[in-house]
């Protein structure tokens, strides 16, 4: 007997993958309800595992006394010493109970009880093992179908596909066998809850890793998804071997690898995207099969002007804006697409207005316009001695220009004296602005990082007689006209 309940404790443990210790708790827990309901819930009443009899044991305790006042928790000392001549006043005394007489209703609760932290103990373990897998794929079959959710059958646990996790084209019956992404493990007032999905991105990117042997080796990585599910998805990678393509990797021979994705999801149209860390360039072959004929990039913004000739319009916005909308969301970039006829027009029309700012010309005007100044305040806003550079047109015309374009806006014109001054005291001045630098070092300079006066006056002149023809003696003069220069602060 005491064999045969270890041997079900340790099968319970291996079938189920149950701690042993588990299982026991809820075994003493079932048979101290049930040993309560039969001799009562106001008795002080204990249950423990005795291993080596292979059985339960129940003790009723009571507190050794003179005179017995509660018969049910108290024994006077003679009985008590009947039981243990060793006891004294005040002992507390186990008596074994026969838990044979129990009785089919305390067995039953006890079996209930037994079932239910069996049961518990399960999910528990279940739910530890899928939480872990959160991000994987699993397999499974549909079991049910309620209100549109598909119940999974996992195997040991159920999945639940919600409807709006499900592909809008995609049919289910019953038995059919269907693949998922696990999303997350929810608590719910039921129980743990296997959250399934079908639509989400990183189900895709799992699905090439599984087909792609050089993703799951870690030579391609994949960059970003962006998904329309049941429609069109695109996909960015990368490799880290430069005698790997990439796109090839995902594609396979004669398109094997990407034609089992596709057949996963039912027919979805996927756009494999070499990823670059130049923006514009990522967002042109995003973009693709469209050719793109020229981009206006604004950082700040994170946003993008995309020019296509006009035979390409369609094709780069994509059905109902659909190759756009992905492309923006791969690559995180508001973009806006122009065709060049339309663009044309806007430009001559921006041309035009940048055209009457007084010392504005047809050259200049353009050179603004590329520079991406589209406005007269655009021009009104930026510093005169910056504007004579972009445009290689001096200082003095490039101030004048910019209290022109201030004179058509009402603006007050600029202390350009105190702002130039203010430059000067800050070091913002370029370097070819510093006496004693020639263009052929102050081209050696910008070659080397050092983009304005202050960066000259930081330098250490070890740093600085690292450039190629600039000796220490030089550098170290270089640094005390740097000092000069920022401390006069003179603007003649």
């Amino acid at each position: 007997m005491a064999g045969e309940l270890n041997y079900l404790i340790e099968q319970i443990g291996r079938d189920k993958g149950i701690d042993k210790k588990l299982i026991i708790e809820a075994l003493e827990d079932a048979v101290l309800k049930a040993s309560r309901k039969r001799y009562g819930a106001h008795k002080d009443l204990e249950a423990h595992y005795n291993e080596e009899l292979g059985e339960i044991e129940v003790f009723q305790f009571k507190t050794v006394v003179e005179e017995v006042q509660d018969p049910d928790l108290e024994i006077s000392l003679e009985e008590a010493r009947k039981i243990d001549p060793e006891c004294e006043l005040g002992d507390s005394l186990g008596l074994k109970l026969n838990v044979k007489e129990l009785g089919r209703i305390a067995a039953q609760t006890a079996k209930q009880v037994i079932i239910q932290r069996v049961r518990d103990a399960e999910s528990e373990t279940i739910v530890r093992e899928y939480k872990n897998r959160k991000g994987e794929i699993v397999s499974g079959f549909v079991q049910r179908i309620d209100r549109g959710n598909i119940i999974v059958n996992l195997g040991r646990a159920e999945g639940f596909l919600p409807r709006k996790e499900q592909v809008p084209k995609e049919v289910y019956k019953r038995g059919d066998r269907i693949r998922a992404y696990i999303l997350d493990v929810q608590r719910t007032p039921g129980g743990y809850q296997i959250l399934l999905s079908r639509t989400h991105p990183g189900f895709l990117a799992k699905l090439f890793e599984l087909e792609v042997p050089e993703i799951s080796e870690g030579i391609v990585k994949i960059m970003a998804v962006a998904r329309e599910p049941g429609e069109r998805s695109k996909i960015a990678v990368y490799s880290t071997d430069s005698d790997v393509d990439p796109v090839g990797a995902c594609v396979g021979m004669k398109g094997s690898r990407v034609q089992n994705v596709v057949q996963e999801l039912k027919g979805e149209k996927i756009d494999i995207i070499p990823w670059t860390d130049d923006p514009a360039k990522f967002v042109c072959n995003a973009l693709a099969p469209a050719r793109i004929s020229r981009v206006y990039l604004s950082a700040e913004e994170k946003s993008m002007e995309i020019v296509v000739p006009d035979d390409q319009l369609s094709l780069a916005i994509g059905k109902r804006g659909q190759n756009v909308r992905l492309a923006s969301k791969l690559t995180g970039w508001k973009i806006d697409i122009k065709s060049e006829s339309k663009m044309e027009k806007l430009s001559e029309e921006i041309i035009s207005q940048l055209k009457t700012i007084p010392g504005v010309g047809e050259m200049i005007a353009r050179i603004l316009y590329n520079e991406g100044f589209y406005s007269i305040e655009d021009v009104a806003e930026m510093d005169g001695a910056e504007l004579g550079r972009i445009c290689e047109i001096g200082e003095k015309k490039g101030e004048k220009i910019v209290e022109a374009a201030r004179r058509m806006l009402g603006m007050e014109p600029p202390d350009v004296d105190e702002e130039k001054a203010e430059r000067i005291r800050r070091g913002d001045e370029p370097v070819e602005r510093l006496p004693g630098i020639g263009p052929k070092t102050a081209q050696l300079l910008l070659e080397e990082g050092y983009q304005c006066i202050r960066d000259i006056f930081q330098a250490e002149p070890a740093e600085l007689a690292k450039i190629p023809g600039i000796s220490r003696k030089r550098a170290e003069e270089m640094i005390a006209a740097a000092k000069e220069y920022i401390d006069k602060g003179d603007v003649s």
